[in-house]
């Protein structure tokens, strides 16, 4: 009988041990999950501290126009509109440039140092409906321009990234553009300082004069 009861509570020890040892497995499994999900983080200010930053998410507006004056009311209260695109293996989170008009009595860029992407095409300077899978090219070349031809970019830090859509049109895809964006911007350039604006026809447009 004593050496039934050795054999079992013996039985019982090793499973116990097996069943620690498998949970600690499984503990380890889930740590190197989570390091392995990659962190990057597009566009951010130098300048502010992007603890600032609000957090968009497409469904939440219904139409583009909401969108952007969701934008101007984050950025004339001195905070970072952003957008966080998750996957199974990235965690991206997109700073957007876009600045108050209140406080801005003209925004100034000039032409050639803008890339558009409207209603999901691509416009540069009098070219427009260029398709999307066209994006890596029309990069590359303001990109890597420097200033050469005076048509296009002066240098990747002056490029300028604009969205739009109007307001007949779904922008459910606008993650998808900006996945694209940047996911293109960082293979040429290996850098994460793209410039991207989220705006409307009127973004450019100097503020109305104020009532006498």
């Amino acid at each position: 009988m004593e050496n039934k009861f050795k054999i079992s509570f013996a039985v019982i020890l090793i499973l116990a041990i097996i069943g620690c040892e498998n949970i600690d497995k499984k503990e380890k499994v889930s740590v190197q999950t989570e390091k392995a999900l990659i962190e990057m983080e597009f566009g951010k200010w130098k300048t502010k501290d992007e603890s600032l930053g609000v957090d968009l998410e497409v469904n939440n507006f219904e139409n583009w126009f909401d969108l952007i004056n969701r934008i101007e009311k984050i950025v004339c209260n001195d905070s970072l509109p952003k957008m966080t695109l998750t996957t199974d293996s990235e965690i991206k989170t997109i700073y957007f440039r876009n600045t108050c008009s209140k406080e801005d009595s003209f925004r100034i860029i000039k032409t050639k140092n803008v890339i558009t992407i409207y209603n999901d095409k691509i416009s540069k300077n009098n070219k427009s409906g260029i398709p999307l899978d066209s994006l890596e090219n029309v990069l590359r070349k303001d990109i890597d321009n420097n200033g050469k031809n005076l048509d296009l970019s002066e240098s990747s830090e002056k490029l300028t990234i604009c969205v739009q859509y109007d307001d007949k049109s779904e922008f459910n895809n606008l993650p998808n553009i900006l996945n694209q964006l940047t996911e293109t911007y960082y293979r040429i350039t290996n850098k994460t300082d793209l410039k991207i604006l989220l705006i409307d026809e009127n973004y450019f447009s100097p503020p109305p004069k104020p009532k006498e």
